[in-house]
């Protein structure tokens, strides 16, 4: 497989020289598609949790989430490894060793015994799909720097939010006419296909003279240089902390949904709804934010997100909070995180070019890891009510601007980057 670029060296990344192999859109498409892998693994389970749960002698609830934790652990962990190996030999191999993991471990939870089981291979299956982020942000850092970066990543996150709309519809369907063993065969499914794709047409995009030799040293001393970019720190740590509300919904929602407000079978409608909202955001971020900038857009945003959280936090202390009134201001708060996760990312990720894996996988690490748990412990909180989750959105919203603020020592809004003309 021939390089995927080529460069100027007078001019550097690939808004000053970079040529890819394959047309912008594909290259856009296949991203989103790796990204989607993860979205999907989580989100098209949410209807089959009571049955599994049911089937495999799980009596609490809120431990059927677990399907779901076992997943972003693995997920997250593993996400340490491909960074350091990407860098060494590419970002191809490691990308198609980790789909091969996630098809396997879906076939192979067709035929899980027990709970205990599943969740191994729920785990297994996160690991395996840990390549796909780490190397989808690893393509997309290779090829463009600045605002270019925070337009395609909010293309790509636009596309990737598409999977949380249709996923509960796609799992509901397969409840009703089948079982939940055929989630799983559907899920390894999907992911062959765009292994093959990313086979066949993925360029690899890797510097050559950025490649990091695969030892103790070098890994740490990757993972030091992270670390210590006091930006890339603090907005990963915003990250983490905003992530990990909305894991959290997702933990709930079903939940939510249909023990509060008896939506019963259309609960994957509604969840879809508000899934669109974030990808009609980030849609407009990318419109946007080449002329406005990554942390004009994305600051402004956060502080939207943090009013929005605490009304809906004052609401449910007072007592329940109607259907359309908690939809109305979820919704529009998942509009403001549309503008917040793709250039936050962005922004982590803008000085770190030159060790891209190793800063995806430590940044996806911290991201899913965190986020995961945060999410968890929200999710098991659940009482009945939308109090828990609206007291963990409000706090997660509250810390990200408080990291942003020891990242930008205390200056916001100061644009970094050159427009798009």
């Amino acid at each position: 497989m021939p390089w995927g670029c080529t460069m100027d060296q007078k001019t550097g990344p690939q808004e000053a020289g970079f040529q890819l192999a394959i047309p912008r859109w594909e290259f856009i498409a296949m991203a989103a598609a790796l990204m989607a892998i993860n979205a999907l693994a989580v989100d098209v389970m949410l209807p089959g949790l009571q049955e599994i749960g049911s089937s495999l002698g799980v009596e609490d609830e809120n431990h059927r989430q677990f399907v779901i934790t076992a997943y972003i652990l693995g997920f997250g962990a593993a996400q340490l490894l491909y960074g350091p190996i990407s860098d060494r030999y590419g970002r191809r191999p490691p990308l198609l060793v980790g789909l091969a993991i996630y098809v396997g471990a879906a076939l192979a939870a067709v035929f899980a015994p027990s709970f205990g089981m599943l969740l191994a291979l729920r785990f297994t299956q996160g690991v395996g799909a840990a390549a796909t982020r780490v190397i989808a942000v690893s393509f997309v850092r290779d090829v463009f720097g600045g605002r270019r970066m925070a337009e395609v990543m909010s293309l790509v996150f636009m596309v990737f939010m598409v999977i949380p709309v249709v996923a509960p519809a796609v799992g509901q369907l397969i409840m009703v006419f089948s079982e939940w063993h055929m989630i799983f065969i559907f899920m390894a499914a999907i992911c062959a296909v765009v292994a093959v794709w990313a086979a066949l047409r993925m360029p690899e995009t890797m510097h050559p003279e950025y490649r990091r030799p695969l030892t103790f040293d070098a890994i740490i001393g990757g993972f030091g240089i992270v670390l210590r970019t006091r930006v890339s720190l603090f907005y990963t740590l915003a990250t983490t902390v905003t992530f990990g509300g909305l894991f959290g919904f997702i933990n709930s929602a079903q939940q939510i949904y249909v023990g509060i407000y008896g939506l019963g079978v259309w609960f994957p409608a509604l969840f879809a709804c508000i899934a669109g909202m974030m990808a009609i955001s980030s849609f407009l971020n990318s419109r946007l934010v080449g002329r406005i900038g990554m942390r004009r857009l994305s600051l402004g945003a956060l502080i939207g997100y943090v009013a929005i959280n605490t009304i809906l936090l004052l609401l449910a202390l007072a007592g329940p909070i109607p259907l359309w009134l908690f939809v109305l201001l979820f919704a529009a708060a998942m509009v403001q995180f549309g503008w917040i996760g793709s250039n936050f990312n962005s922004i982590a990720m803008e000085p770190l070019g030159h060790v891209a894996g190793t800063a995806s996988s430590t940044l996806g690490f911290t991201q899913t890891l965190g986020g995961g748990a945060i999410g968890a412990v929200i999710g098991l909180l659940f009482d009945g009510t939308v109090l828990p989750l609206a007291m963990g959105f409000c706090i997660v919203s509250v810390l990200a601007l408080m990291f942003v603020l020891i990242g930008e020592n205390g200056k916001l809004f100061q644009a970094h980057e050159k427009p798009i003309h």
